[in-house]
Formats: C-alpha cells, structure tokens, sequence
C-alpha cells in the first residue's frame, strides 16, 4: 500500500494586490524525498514556501489545494493552520531572527515548541530541549543563551532544532543558508542533512545557490513569472537544462566561480 505523500499541490494560484505570484503550480513529495526550487527574482518561490508552510501573507488570496499531511491548507482557518504548523509542517526562514523571540532564552523557546505540539510536563520539555541542541551540534549550556548572544550559524541551528523538534511530515526551508559564511553553510547543510535522515521527514528547499541544490535535493522545480517552467532530478537538469530559464541559472552559477589562474 503506498503512503500518502508528505505534502500535494495542485493547481495551486496566489494572487497578492492584483498580482499573480504563483500561477497553477502542482508537486507532490513523498516522505522523505528532498526537492529543491530555484529561480530568478520573482519566480514565486517563496510564496511557493510560504503556502507549503502555511504562512500566506496578508491580503494573499489562494486557490487550489495544498494538502500537507493529508490536511488541506487553501482556506483552513487559522484554528486549523496553528495544528498543522509545527507538527506537521514546519519552516526555517532565511532570517533565524523571525523565528526566535530576541528576550527569551532558546531553551525555553524550544520547550515551548514541545509543550505547545507535544503535551510535555515543563521538566521534560526543557529536558528535550537541551537534547534537540545537542542534535545540532550545540552545547546544551546554550539553552540559558538569548538569540543575541549566539552567532548567526549558531541561530540558524536553533531554528532548525526548533523546525524539527517534532519530527513534523515536511520541513520548508526558504534560502536557509542565505546570509550565511560558506564554511558555516556548509556545516548547516551536513547538519540538516543527518536530521532529515534520522525523521523521514520531506524537504522543500528555496536556494538561489545551485552547488547547494545538488548538495541537499534529489529533485528540482525551476519557476518563472509563477510558473514551472522545467523539473526534474538535480543531476539530470543541472547537467541538461532544456529551458532558457535553466540554462541562463546554471550559466550564471559557472561564472560565479572565479578561475584558478594557471
């Protein structure tokens, strides 16, 4: 029997003040496959992440249907949103800082995740809380650290601790490497790499940078003006992109790689 996929999209259309951010956009990912989408300034890509996860703008209007976990998404109420948020599907922005509370410290902010979506006794959550750091690669001492004082690698783990602390069906990840140095990127990637593989849980990945597409996704939607305009595995359409829009992606991410002079 086949498991029902982590989270379907079909047809899916936004409209923000008039204007067509995504237009009859469908995806299925299935439990733990990894799917990447990229494209250029205004493609939708993150009004993609933002539906997928639940979170639509203000005034965003949306048709279709956006079904996480079996839940449907387009015009659920906000009672049945807040269900699905964190325990089914979960977010990190590219700004950790949306995401953590800058006057509580990150243990309790993690606690409260798992008390909110998992019923914990306030002892055990703060218990698992000290763990979910250490999941990432941070000492537990932390947990007693407000946002201010971590680095920004150090709060992108947290918020991805935060994200998977429930071990929700899909993980929306919009440009999470973004505003980070390459090194500590790299360590976040291998990170959040071995977490997905230890829950099951599906990835949707925004990534304007291609060498983390083929590092991270197995699959990949190429959107324009809202559109898809190209899919398929990484390998195959980094290797051969057939449309224009691709090929001017992965050109411009070889020119972006500066030669070695002989």
């Amino acid at each position: 029997m086949t498991s029902s996929p982590a989270t379907e999209v079909r047809d899916l259309r936004l409209t923000i003040g008039g204007t067509t951010a995504v237009d009859g956009l469908s995806l299925r990912v299935d439990a733990g496959e990894r799917c990447g989408i990229v494209g250029p300034s205004g493609a939708g890509k993150s009004f993609t992440a933002a539906a997928l996860a639940g979170l639509l703008p203000p005034g965003a209007a949306a048709t279709g249907s956006v079904r996480v976990a079996g839940a449907e998404l387009v015009g659920a109420s906000e009672q049945a949103l807040a269900g699905v948020r964190g325990r089914e599907v979960a977010l990190v922005a590219q700004d950790s800082a949306t995401a953590l509370h800058p006057l509580i410290d990150v243990g309790r902010q993690l606690a409260g995740v798992l008390r909110r979506h998992q019923g914990l006794a306030r002892g055990a959550a703060r218990g698992r809380a000290a763990e979910l750091l250490t999941e990432v690669d941070l000492p537990e001492e932390l947990a007693r650290a407000r946002p201010a004082q971590l680095s920004g690698g150090q709060r992108q783990r947290v918020a991805l601790a935060a994200a998977l602390a429930c071990r929700p069906r899909l993980l929306v990840a919009d440009e999470p490497t973004a505003a980070l140095d390459p090194p500590v990127a790299r360590a976040l990637l291998d990170r959040l790499g071995t977490a997905l593989a230890a829950t099951g849980t599906a990835l949707v990945m925004v990534t304007h940078d291609l060498g983390v597409l083929a590092a991270v996704c197995e699959r990949v939607l190429v959107l324009s003006g809202g559109r898809v305009v190209e899919q398929g595995s990484v390998r195959e359409v980094l290797a051969a992109p057939e449309h224009e829009i691709t090929r001017a992606l992965v050109e411009a991410a070889r020119l972006s790689v500066p030669e070695v002079p002989a």
